[in-house]
């Protein structure tokens, strides 16, 4: 089991940066992979980029490609997120999530992963 800890939300104007990190337990981390979602009220978590056990080869959400940077340091157990470029529709709670084995669900699906942090606001002002 892990348990994950979101960091570094908080209030940017649009056109600026943020780095999320999240924080996992455990002496495992290195056997899940990783996932970021979004998610605003009254809408379903939407995948924003996923990462593999390795940190090779991340996959992301065509909406934030080439703005945004997933990357995971297993010597820390932790996962980063660099946003960059933010756009006021991007403004939600960014959760990150463990995904321990595969279940045949795609690393877009929520259904995949099978740990969640509980989040971090990030609020994109004009």
């Amino acid at each position: 089991q892990v348990q994950l800890v979101e960091s570094g939300g908080g209030l940017v104007q649009a056109g600026g940066s943020l780095r999320l990190s999240c924080a996992a337990s455990g002496r495992t981390f290195f056997n899940y992979a990783m996932g970021w979602f979004r998610q605003t009220p009254g809408k379903e978590r939407e995948f924003v980029a996923a990462t593999s056990r390795t940190g090779g080869s991340p996959y992301y959400a065509t909406s934030v490609k080439g703005r945004f940077t997933m990357s995971r340091d297993n010597t820390k157990n932790t996962v980063y997120l660099q946003m960059n470029s933010l756009k006021r529709g991007e403004a939600a709670v960014y959760y990150c999530a463990a995904d321990q084995r595969p279940n045949g669900k795609s690393k877009i699906n929520v259904m995949r992963y099978d740990y969640w942090g509980q989040g971090t606001q990030v609020t994109v002002s004009s």
